[in-house]
């Protein structure tokens, strides 16, 4: 068993007719970029009818259609905000949690310690995040995932995971296994991918990967380590004319 294999991000999804939500992040393979990926999916209307929008280094998800929400309080946040050398990426309103705790001394780990998994039982979808934070023309990141401790959601198992950037290597978290009813929740460690250096190629294979009927939205960053300069993709399964 190779413990250190490094996957197609694109191979470890593709036939999976619902993996969630996903968070990607990692360092290209020539070793001058941080990259950070996120994708929603969706089964109900209510979750399909969502969009990206850009709001500076921020991303906001909207309503495509407001007249048809029914309840916007776990589908409506942002998903990416950034605070001082450190941007933060997760699939809830936790990223405003994770914000605030930075502004008050508090370490990614422990601003989580306020939140847990999501309260749509039988489910209780995980709660995943992660932070990159950036220090001399380099960056270390780190992945949580706020879990059930069993199937009747009597108390949350905490797990947070502190990466090096590495050339070439990322980390991939989702929300689920796979479909099911209830939907059982990802297992594990974050998985190892690998993290090319065209950020074109690795938004369309992720993007074709995500089944083609549940996949919502795909948003995908870099940012150069010497420069800061960013180059950002977005795919909105539905976008407003």
């Amino acid at each position: 068993m190779d413990i250190y294999k490094i996957n197609n991000i694109a191979k470890l999804i593709e036939g999976n007719s619902y993996v969630g939500r996903g968070i990607v992040i990692g360092k290209t393979e020539d070793g001058t970029k941080a990259l950070t990926a996120y994708f929603i999916m969706g089964r109900s209307n209510n979750s399909r009818n969502r969009i990206f929008v850009e709001n500076g280094d921020e991303v906001i998800i909207h309503p495509y259609d407001a007249s048809k929400v029914e309840d916007p309080s776990l589908i409506i946040y942002s998903p990416i905000r950034k605070y001082e050398n450190n941007l933060i990426v997760t699939n809830g309103d936790q990223t405003d949690t994770v914000y605030d705790g930075l502004k008050d001394g508090k370490s990614f780990s422990v601003a989580l310690e306020s939140r847990e998994f999501e309260p749509d039982a039988p489910n209780f979808t995980p709660r995943i995040s992660g932070m990159m934070t950036f220090a001399n023309d380099d960056f270390t990141y780190q992945m949580s995932i706020l879990k059930s401790a069993d199937a009747e959601g009597t108390a949350c198992n905490r797990f947070t995971y502190s990466y090096a950037s590495l050339k070439g290597l990322g980390h991939f978290i989702h929300t689920y296994v796979c479909d099911g009813a209830p939907i059982p929740t990802f297992q594990g460690e974050p998985e190892r991918v690998a993290i090319g250096n065209d950020i074109d190629a690795f938004t369309n294979e992720l993007w074709n990967a995500l089944d083609a009927d549940n996949k919502i939205s795909l948003y995908v960053r870099t940012i150069d380590l010497k420069t800061g300069e960013i180059e950002n993709r977005m795919i909105n399964k539905f976008e407003k004319v």
